[in-house]
């Protein structure tokens, strides 16, 4: 494929390292999330370089937030022609019961949930993909560290969960901007990535420089830490599956004895806690995990029946030396 800058994608050492992933690889085509910026250019590229354009579908979310939205939108609209694909845009507006809350937890969930409808209409195989690149990743560990303790923050985002997939993740927003270079493709900044009034762009341009510092492979090394991790914690699940088929057998499903969950070591402990108790919040539920402890002392005076409230609507209940979760409004 001929780029504009003179140069073949085929060489392009982002591409294959892409290409190497397979995340891009079948389903019925591809949703590429689009802003405009220089990883979401580079993820558009490389999708079209291996999917070919005919598969793959970009999406642009004009949020009228900010002053350079529209031209956010013209650029996407240019680069789309420029490769043949076909471009979706939508402009969700923030008004109603949606005025208040987070006003990026908004922008994310309007933009997930756009590009999850536009991949239905590529068939229900079909994946959306994300520019999430290795920077990304060292600054989502570091925040989520510092944010809420525990081992959960330190895998970071996975390569794939279901059908969303993040090909770059590998991949640092340095190599994006060259392949972009490279290809002669333009790209616009966001002014709100250098706003250190967010937490995130002071992990970015603070936290991630001072560990820079220290070592130069810093970013590198968190990142693959967080891989290391996620694949340990694919252990510990199976772990937690075997302990709770076996309390299933002994209890029945959803409980175990406090018998049996003191005689496990500490750490296997609170993960079976906290998928009991999750899998009735049927969300993350971390206060399940971290008060083992005083779960463990539940029914230690002799009586029949105990509960401990965990807070969000979620309740230990030990009944005859049995751990159980449910709702409140039960």
């Amino acid at each position: 494929m001929a780029a504009a800058g003179g140069r073949d994608v085929e060489r392009s050492v982002v591409r294959d390292a892409v290409a190497g992933t397979a995340l891009l690889e079948g389903g019925e085509g591809v949703v590429a999330m689009l802003s405009g910026g220089r990883d979401s250019v580079c993820l558009l590229d490389i999708a079209v370089a291996l999917r070919g354009a005919a598969a793959v579908l970009a999406l642009h979310c004009n949020y009228g937030l900010r002053e350079g939205a529209d031209g956010d939108e013209a650029l996407c609209a240019a680069l789309c022609e420029q490769l043949g694909v076909p471009l979706v845009v939508e402009r969700p507006r923030r008004d109603g019961p949606d005025a208040t809350g987070n006003l990026h937890a908004w922008a994310r969930d309007a933009r997930y949930g756009a590009a999850f409808r536009a991949a239905d209409g590529l068939g229900a195989a079909a994946l959306v993909a994300t520019g999430h690149t290795a920077s990304d990743q060292a600054e989502t560990v570091l925040y989520r560290l510092a944010a809420s303790p525990g081992r959960r923050a330190l895998l970071g985002m996975a390569e794939r969960r279901g059908r969303l997939v993040r090909p770059l993740l590998a991949i640092t927003r340095e190599q994006t901007a060259e392949h972009c270079r490279a290809r002669g493709l333009q790209w616009r900044e966001d002014p709100s990535n250098d706003d250190r009034s967010f937490a995130r762009a002071r992990v970015r341009h603070e936290l991630l420089d001072a560990l820079r510092a220290v070592h130069p492979a810093a970013e590198a090394s968190v990142v693959r830490t967080a891989a290391e991790l996620r694949e340990e914690s694919e252990l510990l699940d199976e772990l937690v599956d075997r302990e709770l088929a076996a309390a299933r057998a002994e209890t029945g499903a959803g409980r175990i004895s406090l018998g049996r969950l003191r005689a496990l070591p500490p750490g296997l402990a609170r993960l079976v806690v906290r998928r009991l108790a999750e899998d009735v919040a049927e969300t993350l539920a971390p206060d399940a995990a971290r008060r083992h402890g005083e779960l463990l002392a539940l029914g230690g005076d002799g009586r029949a029946h105990a509960e401990l409230h965990l807070g969000e609507g979620l309740r230990a209940v030990v009944e005859r030396g049995v751990l159980r979760f449910a709702r409140d409004a039960e």
